[in-house]
C-alpha cells in the first residue's frame, strides 16, 4: 500500500490517462485475483542513505501555519518510494493471465527493464497456473506491440475507442498455450539472453 503514491506518480509520467490512487489500493485489498510488482534501483536507495531522514518527512505544522504551502524539501520522498522505477500487474480471470499494466519510469527506458517486467508477469502466470496470457495495447504503440510479439503474442482482436483519453483503439493480443513445450523453450530462451544483458549493464 505504501508503494501506491509512487507508482501513481510513474503511471502518470508514462501513460495519457491513469487510474486513481484509490483503484489501485481496491486492487491490492480486495480483488483476490490481482497480483502487482513494483521494480526497484538498489542504487538509488544506496545513493539517498546519507540524506537525513528527517528532510523526507513533511514537517508538522500546528494551525494555522499547516495552511501555507509546503517548503521544497517536503516534497522530497524516501529512497525507498523513489528506488520504485517501474510496476505492472496482472488479474487471474479463469485460466487467463490478463496484463493491466506495464510501466516504466521515462528516465529508465530503453534498457531492457520494461521487458524485464513483461517477462515476471509471465513467470508470474506460469505460478498462479494460467494456460495463456493477454494484454491491451494502443494501435498506434508499435514499440509495445513488437517486444509483445517477440514474447509470442498475436493479435486476437481489436476493442474500439478503448482509450478514454484521446478514444484510440486498442489490439487485443494473446500467447499462444504457455505451458506448451514450444512456448515454453522460446521464454526461457528469451528470459535467459534478457538476464544476461542485464546482469552485463
Amino acid at each position: 500500500m505504501s508503494d501506491v503514491p509512487r507508482v501513481v506518480e510513474i503511471e502518470r509520467l508514462a501513460y495519457p490517462s491513469t487510474w486513481p490512487p484509490s483503484a489501485y489500493r481496491k486492487e491490492l485489498q480486495d480483488n483476490r485475483w490481482a497480483h502487482y510488482i513494483v521494480l526497484r534501483d538498489k542504487k538509488i536507495v544506496e545513493e539517498r542513505a546519507t540524506v537525513p531522514a528527517q528532510e523526507y518527512e513533511k514537517p508538522r505544522r500546528i494551525f494555522p501555519l499547516s495552511l501555507l504551502p509546503s517548503r521544497p524539501s517536503a516534497t522530497l520522498i524516501s529512497p525507498d518510494l523513489a528506488s520504485i522505477i517501474g510496476f505492472s500487474g496482472l488479474w487471474l480471470m479463469v485460466d487467463e493471465a490478463h496484463i493491466t499494466t506495464i510501466a516504466m519510469h521515462p528516465h529508465f527506458r530503453r534498457k531492457g527493464l520494461g521487458e524485464f517486467l513483461l517477462v515476471s508477469m509471465i513467470d508470474i502466470a506460469y505460478s498462479i497456473g494460467a494456460k495463456w496470457v493477454s494484454l491491451e495495447v494502443r494501435v498506434s504503440n508499435y514499440a509495445a506491440q513488437n517486444l509483445y510479439r517477440k514474447y509470442g503474442f498475436h493479435e486476437a482482436g481489436l476493442r474500439h475507442r478503448y482509450y478514454s483519453d484521446n478514444q484510440e483503439d486498442a489490439l487485443i493480443m494473446w500467447t499462444d498455450e504457455i505451458s506448451s513445450p514450444a512456448y515454453k523453450q522460446k521464454f526461457y530462451g528469451l528470459k535467459t539472453a534478457l538476464l544476461e544483458k542485464l546482469e552485463q549493464q
